[in-house]
């Protein structure tokens, strides 16, 4: 990481391309005076979704068993197995949706496995995670109970790889099917009356890797076929999702709009599948040696945050293609797997993915979320990688205690919360000489984004500061509303590798920031280094 001296012009963003008029990343205009974040409070945007705060829970490592589900055996206070203490975390977030059963683990999943009583289920390997027998002991009635507990929404992902149209078509029959058709009568043998609401279904999962190693056109064949056999069965209506790209794969996305352009189902909607997702995850290094969590280089956290940035630039990629197949924009995009992926803690299972989190890690997610807000005219739903113990969790429970942390990515989503169907604003930034160029790039050593809720009286609005070591103080220049009150919130820790654990719990979590005054344009905040805030405004 170098530094640099930008004087005129925009930084922090590629040159518009032939693919459209999309801004590729965060821009920052160049300015003499105070670093500013501009923000007009009467002009708001696309509504941003709840949807984009999703998470992310596959048979994965210590996710499901010993993360979510303990057993009703367990001296764990738990409901029916599953964690009591989880639930009133996630509760506490508001999370909208929860993806399961995975992931990899989708495509070698047969729903039938995990259903009837528990001493009958059938045993499997999960071959892509750690070579380990699963007993399907955590199936559909318990995922679906898990989300009951929660109060979110089922986001059901099916087998395309090993499964059959006809596996994933009675699937969706045994969920949300109310009379007496054949799986719903298999549904109430197995306890449950009443049919559960899924609104949201996968058609397979990286078709192009793990769920097939499948081409394209070959892939989108095939998702048209599945996706109309996920009936909407009642009440029920289903946002279909077909399994999208890997990073910078344009063709991918090409191809499943072509697959879809021009179609229409019966009820106006897009058909037969209404969104494509997107996969892509941060690290300091190469896929071979993805770098440690905990112990990184000032190198290693820049590169970190400016591959974080990369997001955006896929997302306005992606959507730029989608826009031409879909000026209107029906179909969503769904950003359903993202976030760090560092080489595992010493001493765990290589392949259970349990890394630590830090500082670095919620700063990665506050630069997703600026992101987000920015496409929320296209991006539909986004789920982070994932929920417990496994990748950039928001939860680590301890094998041994059972004790539960909570990470500074959790503290992230809970600080961000009032984003969740609120209204986009722009936040201009106009920022001083000095700018990081990593690995070639511009970024920005600020990033911001704001929204609106109209209905309350309120904007909340978030900052990062990526510098490593250097406070910033910035001028938030509100235009259009009169500002009556303020108050802020800051996440840091005394290193960027700080981080949680049983023994100090707290090392990273919010507290008000006091350093804020009333300025001519607005406001004037100081943030700490390598530290995100929030400040809600309540506006006249």
């Amino acid at each position: 990481m170098t530094a640099r001296t930008l004087t005129t012009g925009l930084v922090g963003a590629l040159a518009p391309t032939s693919t459209g008029s999309r801004p590729l990343a965060p821009r920052a205009g160049a300015t003499d005076g105070p670093a500013r974040v501009v923000i007009d409070l009467d002009l708001p945007g696309a509504t941003i979704s709840r949807h984009l705060y999703g998470h992310f829970a596959e048979h994965l490592g210590r996710c499901i068993y010993g993360g979510f589900y303990v057993g009703e055996d367990s001296e764990i206070p738990n409901v029916r197995g599953i964690r009591t203490d989880v639930v009133e975390a996630l509760r506490a977030l508001r999370i909208p949706n929860l993806r399961w059963p995975g992931g990899c683990f989708a495509d070698d999943y047969h729903w039938r496995d995990g259903i009837g009583p528990r001493e009958d289920r059938p045993r499997m390997v999960n071959s892509h995670w750690g070579d380990v027998v699963e007993d399907n002991s955590f199936g559909t009635h318990e995922f679906m109970d898990l989300v009951e507990l929660l109060g979110t929404e089922a986001y059901v992902n099916g087998n395309v790889g090993s499964g059959t149209v006809r596996e994933m078509s009675d699937w969706i029959e045994y969920l949300t099917r109310a009379d007496d058709s054949p799986m719903a009568a298999l549904r109430r043998e197995n306890g449950r009356d009443e049919p559960w609401t899924v609104p949201f279904f996968g058609i397979g999962n990286e078709a192009w890797g793990c769920g097939g190693n499948m081409r394209a056109e070959d892939y989108a064949a095939l998702a048209r076929q599945y996706a109309t056999y996920v009936r909407d069965h009642g009440d029920n209506q289903v946002t279909r999702i077909a399994a999208g790209a890997s990073d910078g794969d344009y063709a991918w996305t090409e191809a499943l709009m072509r697959a879809i352009d021009g179609l229409e189902g019966r009820d106006g909607r897009p058909g037969p599948f209404q969104a494509i997702s997107l996969h892509y995850y941060t690290m300091s290094g190469p896929w071979e040696d993805k770098g440690s969590a905990t112990e990184f280089s000032d190198q290693e956290w820049y590169r970190t945050l400016s591959r974080a940035v990369r997001a955006e630039e896929l997302v306005a990629r992606h959507a730029t293609v989608m826009d031409r197949h879909d000026p209107h924009r029906k179909v969503g995009l769904v950003f359903d797997e993202w976030g760090t992926w560092w080489n595992v803690e010493p001493g765990t299972n290589p392949g259970f993915l349990y890394q630590q989190n830090t500082v670095r890690d919620a700063l990665v997610a506050s630069l997703h979320f600026d992101g987000f807000h920015r496409h929320a005219d296209r991006l539909l739903m986004a789920n982070i990688a994932q929920t417990v113990n496994v990748l950039q969790a928001m939860i680590l429970t301890d094998p041994d205690s059972g004790a539960l942390v909570l990470t500074p990515t959790y503290h992230v989503f809970a600080m961000n919360a009032g984003h969740q169907d609120a209204a986009a604003l722009d936040a201009h930034l106009l920022l001083p000489e000095e700018i990081a160029e990593v690995d070639g790039r511009p970024l920005p050593l600020v990033s911001a984004s704001a929204s609106l809720r109209a209905d309350e009286g309120t904007a909340l609005v978030s900052l990062s500061n990526l510098s490593a070591d250097e406070p910033r103080t910035l001028v938030l220049d509100l235009r259009g509303r009169s500002v009556t009150g303020h108050e802020a919130t800051v996440l840091t820790g005394a290193s960027t590798a700080a981080h949680n654990t049983p023994e100090q719990p707290d090392a990273v979590a919010p507290v008000p920031l006091t350093d804020v005054r009333e300025h001519e344009r607005g406001l004037e905040v100081t943030l700490p280094p390598h530290s995100f805030a929030t400040v809600r405004l309540d506006l006249a």
